[in-house]
């Protein structure tokens, strides 16, 4: 995958990188960014490329792709509707 979900993480910026599993970026995003944070799905291209000061890195998410549910809810979710819910 060319997209990557970032997310801030305790003062910094955290990156996931997703891989072909079946999902798409964004139901892999709302399943692995924890409950209730805001997330941007960007390119991997629009990483800094020197990962050197990577814990001065900034992002703007006043304006986010989503939020996460965390795996717990986004497991529960998917067993609800496998279930007819």
């Amino acid at each position: 995958m060319t997209q990557c979900i970032i997310y801030p993480n305790e003062g910094t910026i955290a990156i996931i990188h997703p891989c072909p599993c079946g999902l798409t970026v964004s139901e892999i995003a709302r399943k692995d960014v924890p409950a209730g944070l805001p997330y941007l799905i960007i390119s991997r291209s629009d990483l800094p490329e020197d990962p050197t000061y990577r814990t001065a890195w900034t992002a703007d998410f006043t304006d986010p792709d989503g939020h996460g549910i965390g795996p717990d809810a986004w497991f529960a979710e998917q067993a609800e509707q496998n279930n007819g819910g």
